[in-house]
């Protein structure tokens, strides 16, 4: 680690003269708007500015709709999401902070990502450098340590595929499928997702349900957050769905074409899968990622899987679903060692078997079904295997999760807590039309049309599971900085949550850790029985087991 951490320093040293101009580099505004309407506040959550509006609904949803030109766009973003943008952007950094205390560790943090984003300007068009420029004009002063706001801004696009690339988080569980004609009650269309990426409960606190009409391309909607305008989940008005699922990736040596970047190209310039893969070859990216497209002309669903070395397209022959976790599965990367030991070690092929289950289960999908299944919090088989783990398509932690009807240009979004909330009903046919005047009173949710929250919020599982959530962190903490617990502590924690494998392996590391070898014996033989999520997981129990046996001898 030490040597790396060497050559890092040495790289950032000798490439400064490569630095300087990133860090110079602008966007060509000279043919955009640079100025727009003062924002009225109407209230502490709804604010317009010209026919642009932020209004914040009764399920705790932020709705977003902006239009214009590049530039305007930013601006109408940044002047409308300026207090949901500080409130992320502090959560990011402060996230930071708590990795990485030395404030000689986070100079040097800064001074790397500088060189490691050194090329990434030249990787995003004008017209979304525009944008990011626009609304970074009203971004904080308050984190100009870190970069000043434009470059932060930038940075902040491709913080998802540098925390995958350098840290390998590619193992963040999302799980997508598709379904149609003989598989859907309706013939058509219909796709789910759960976006699991986590990065702390304040992260997903205020979600954004953005509906962008541009000058040039198609209008859309996406599921996004304060300063983001990347895609991670979204649909246009042509039926073009496009989510993204993280592959194992190779550690790349420069930024390139941020994941969100690509597919926001994608969901504003692309009306069918074809038009979506030509998009897709033209970029390069400096991560892996299966993008799962759904097309509403084409009436089917299709996956583009990216990697900074490859590139492959899979279709499902001789049936009409498509299910997608975080494998690849063209013929691409069939012999790629990485995607291989992925399947192999981790829990994607379990939820992509899971998820086979379920769709089998349901024979044909309908938009309830559809729900039910991405808040199914069982393993194979119907198994309990514990609140939370990573094994479940419902890991509860999810930002959110979504349901697409492309061809009826509807979509479902969940409110908070994870997927469990009520799923808030937009349809785009509505939602574009009538954008005239003063838009904060126009409602634009179709809540005759959303679904209720899950039962499961009611219930003493649920509330044992948020307790059992507060007290992992403590006890992981008390491991971390050796601190005592009280024994009702331990005793709690898998009481809370019994079939996790998880909350025996704590135990078992606090009771080895404080040598009390016995109880520390039956915490991990007891891990051994659950369902554990990978294996490493599972060889790093039997170790224990092992090594608890021996201190008993």
């Amino acid at each position: 680690m030490k040597g790396m951490v060497i050559w890092l320093f040495s790289i950032v040293i000798f490439t400064s003269c490569g630095i300087k101009k990133s860090l110079n580099d602008l966007p060509d505004i000279s043919n955009y708007t640079s100025t727009i309407p003062e924002k009225v506040n109407v209230n502490d959550s709804t604010s317009y500015t010209g026919n642009s509006f932020l209004t914040k609904n009764k399920q705790g949803l932020w709705e977003l709709y902006v239009e214009g030109d590049p530039l305007e766009r930013g601006l109408l973003i940044g002047s409308l999401t300026k207090e949901l943008m500080y409130k992320q952007e502090a959560v990011f950094f402060d996230k930071i902070s708590e990795l990485v205390p030395s404030e000689g560790k986070q100079k040097f943090l800064r001074k790397f990502l500088s060189w490691y984003n050194r090329k990434m300007y030249k990787h995003i068009t004008n017209e979304y450098k525009s944008e990011i420029y626009g609304v970074s004009q009203y971004a904080s002063t308050d984190f100009n340590s870190i970069a000043p706001p434009y470059l932060r801004s930038l940075y902040l696009h491709g913080a998802h595929d540098i925390g995958h690339a350098l840290q390998d988080l590619a193992l963040v569980g999302c799980t997508s499928f598709a379904a149609w004609g003989n598989k859907t009650e309706d013939g058509k269309l219909l796709i789910g997702r759960n976006f699991d990426f986590y990065a702390g409960d304040a992260f997903a606190e205020n979600k954004i349900i953005a509906f962008v009409n541009p000058t040039t391309g198609y209008k859309f909607v996406s599921v996004t957050w304060g300063g983001m305008i990347g895609v991670v989940s979204g649909m246009n008005d042509q039926g073009l769905t496009v989510t993204i699922n993280a592959g194992k990736s190779k550690i790349p040596l420069v930024a390139k074409t941020p994941i969100s970047i690509l597919t926001r190209e994608i969901l504003q310039y692309a009306s069918n899968i074809e038009e979506a893969i030509a998009i897709a070859k033209k970029r390069e990216v400096f991560v892996s990622e299966s993008i799962l497209v759904g097309s509403a002309k084409d009436k089917k669903a299709m996956l583009i899987e990216v990697s900074p070395k490859n590139f492959g397209v899979y279709e499902v022959e001789n049936t009409n679903q498509l299910i997608c976790s975080n494998h690849f599965q063209s013929d691409a990367y069939e012999d790629d060692r990485r995607n291989k030991k992925t399947i192999e070690e981790s829990h994607t092929q379990y939820r992509f078997e899971r998820m086979q289950e379920l769709l089998t289960e349901a024979d044909k999908i309908s938009p309830t079904e559809a729900f039910a299944i991405l808040r199914d919090k069982n393993g194979k088989g119907n198994k309990t295997i514990g609140y939370g783990n990573e094994k479940a398509l419902n890991q509860l932690l999810a930002h959110h999760g979504i349901v697409f009807q492309p061809e009826d240009l509807k979509v479902w979004i969940s409110s908070n807590p994870y997927q469990l909330g009520e799923f808030v009903a937009y349809d785009l046919n509505d939602v574009f039309s009538n954008r005239m005047g003063n838009p904060s009173k126009i409602s634009i949710s179709k809540e005759k049309d959303n679904i209720d929250k899950d039962p499961f919020l009611l219930s003493e599982d649920y509330h044992n599971y948020e307790k059992y959530r507060v007290l992992e962190r403590k006890v992981e903490q008390a491991i971390e900085d050796q601190i005592k617990l009280d024994a009702e502590d331990l005793e709690r924690l898998v009481i809370l949550n019994p079939e996790y494998w998880k909350a025996h392996k704590l135990a078992g590391d606090y009771y080895y850790q404080n040598r009390n070898y016995p109880k520390a014996l039956k915490a991990f033989s007891v891990a051994s029985t659950k369902e554990i999520t990978t294996l490493p997981d599972a060889q790093y129990i039997s170790k224990y087991i092992k090594k608890s046996q021996r201190k008993l001898k």
